[in-house]
């Protein structure tokens, strides 16, 4: 018997001894293939699927790879069919490519005929292929190079990509040697990026994604068009830019609701490249303006159906995805996989913590009562009025009060889902709110204030959850969530990782209705934190105040 830090299940579940003198070159090991799915304090849980085994394809790596990293580091005998069943879900990867054909263009070639004859069969596949050239080889209209990926992946049999790219309109971008360099892992994510030709880089927030997207442009050197969640970020990206980069301010373009300039280098947002009118989306055309070299997608966990849609006709382009969480709620990271492209990047939130790149993080769950005739009345609503009934609950309102003394003089977030509840909030708190309804100016204006200490509290609904650099906040307290979403926590607990100058621990509220909906979506919520070892303490709100007289600091 080998005694590893690794139990590997027949059910495909591989357990990884967290204390373990060998757990770091395990971890390291199985990452390529294997998805974290549970990591408390001594046990950490992965599971293979098809999808991680042909990421790892992909990105290069073989059958024999996997099978050693389990043999080597597995503490028991490997179940054998776990064995078979890897070795013959990776063989799957390849046995279809996507290629250039010197007179047909883009075709779809078979090294295994019967493959081949298997999907031409389905009515999905039809559509997307034109003649058959031979036995083995099919022509794939040019448009469909996204579509048929993203199908033959449904399909159980996912083709690798040979076609390649254009370099796209060439543009000088240099990384400004100013003070600063890319981190050790910030290089390593480029590289990755890279040398795999397209794919998504997975950091925590707080870690530095856009200086990760500003190597990439600097690598391809070419034409950019950068996709991000809102206008605030946009005008972030942009300042960050012109910071680090040797773009200046004319080189770069912002596609907006309120800017429509397209240069060498443009920032455009999701919403803007969603609007419908009569039926069609009049600025994907945006797509075609220019000759990019390089798309990036910020917060790609995001990307709506649409810019899914149109992301199938670039896969000529270089395209990087950037995000802190594959996590999608609607199940389709292997859309993700097949338009932009494999996992090329990860790296484990308390890796870069333990670094000193991101601030360590304390996260407590409130729980609050609800009052007798709360409870009779949360009894008595429907099942869809139930959430928002007990996440609004004036038991909260007092709780955030509480903590927001608890912590004076520190920069504190207070977040939530429901306008009603943060205008109160920011009545009682005598805070400003930024809400959908808040202009960007006023955004950027009342973020530069809090930025700056001169606005200690801030009242932000889901519009501050992605993408907004607010690097001296030390406190959030959330108050209400989009019901049971594990990236919008993973983005939340974000907006106070950013290391601290005086290198103060975050804290990271969730105040939470007890025996109510909102305790099941919390324990949902805090999955994929949970995941990357974070774990949440339960506190009763009655017993904020002891707590209090055994943390004097808490209150400097």
């Amino acid at each position: 018997m080998n005694a590893g830090p690794l139990i590997v299940q027949s059910d495909k579940t591989l357990l990884l001894e967290v204390d373990h003198e060998r757990s770091a070159a395990c971890r390291r090991d199985i990452a390529p293939f294997a998805e974290l799915e549970r990591a408390p304090e001594h046990i950490h849980t992965y599971r293979v699927t098809p999808l991680g085994l042909w990421n790892a394809r992909a990105a290069g790596h073989d059958a024999e790879q996997v099978v050693d990293a389990l043999l080597t580091h597995s503490r028991y005998p490997v179940p054998q069919s776990l064995l078979v069943d890897i070795a013959e879900t990776m063989a799957r990867y390849g046995r279809l490519t996507l290629s250039k054909h010197p007179a047909h263009g883009l075709v779809l070639t078979s090294t295994d005929r019967p493959v081949l004859e298997e999907i031409l069969r389905s009515k999905r596949i039809q559509p997307l292929v034109g003649a058959r050239l031979d036995e083995d080889t099919v022509v794939v209209h040019p448009s469909e190079r996204g579509q048929i990926k993203q199908t033959l992946l449904r399909l159980g049999w996912p083709a690798e990509d040979l076609a390649g790219y254009v370099d796209g309109e060439a543009h000088p971008i240099d990384l400004r040697e100013n003070g600063w360099a890319l981190r050790p892992y910030q290089k390593q994510a480029v590289e990755g990026f890279w040398h795999g030709g397209s794919g998504v880089v997975v950091l925590p927030c707080g870690a530095g994604k856009t200086l990760v997207g500003a190597g990439a442009m600097a690598t391809a050197r070419s034409t950019t068009l950068i996709l991000v969640t809102n206008t605030v970020s946009a005008r972030q990206w942009k300042a960050e830019l012109i910071r680090r980069t040797s773009l200046t301010e004319d080189e770069i373009g912002e596609y907006s609701g309120s800017r429509k300039e397209i240069r060498p280098v443009t920032i455009a947002t999701y919403q803007v490249l969603t609007t419908r009118r009569k039926g069609i989306y009049p600025h994907l055309e945006l797509f075609d303006s220019r000759d990019w070299g390089l798309i990036v997608y910020d917060e790609v966990h995001l990307l709506p159906a649409p810019v899914f849609k149109f992301t199938a006709d670039l896969q000529a382009r270089r395209r990087l995805g950037l995000t802190a969480t594959l996590v999608r709620e609607d199940g389709r990271e292997s859309d993700v996989f097949s338009l932009i492209g494999p996992k090329r990047f990860d790296a484990p939130w308390k890796e870069i913590e333990s670094q000193g790149y991101i601030a360590p993080a304390d996260c407590v769950e409130v729980r609050v009562d609800l009052t007798d005739s709360e409870r009779l009345a949360y009894a008595a609503a429907e099942p869809e009025e139930k959430y928002r009934f007990c996440a609004t609950t004036d038991s909260k309102l007092r709780v955030v009060k509480r903590l927001v003394r608890r912590h004076a003089g520190e920069q504190t977030l207070v977040i939530g889902q429901y306008i009603d509840q943060l205008d109160e909030l920011g009545e009682e708190l005598d805070a400003p709110v930024i809400k959908g309804e808040t202009t960007n100016a006023k955004r950027e204006k009342l973020f530069e204030a809090f930025r700056t200490g001169e606005v200690p509290v801030l009242v932000v609904s889901k519009v501050a959850n992605f993408s907004v650099d607010l690097p001296e906040a030390t406190v959030a307290i959330q108050v209400s969530g989009t019901f049971g979403s594990r990236q919008e926590e993973a983005q939340r607990l974000g907006r106070v990782l950013r290391p601290k100058a005086d290198g103060h621990e975050a804290r990271f509220y969730s105040v939470v209705a007890r025996d109510t909906v909102d305790q099941d979506f919390a324990a949902h919520r805090q999955r994929f934190l949970a995941e990357q070892g974070y774990a949440y303490r339960i506190l009763d709100s009655g017993d904020l105040s002891a707590e209090d007289a055994t943390e004097p600091e808490a209150n400097p």
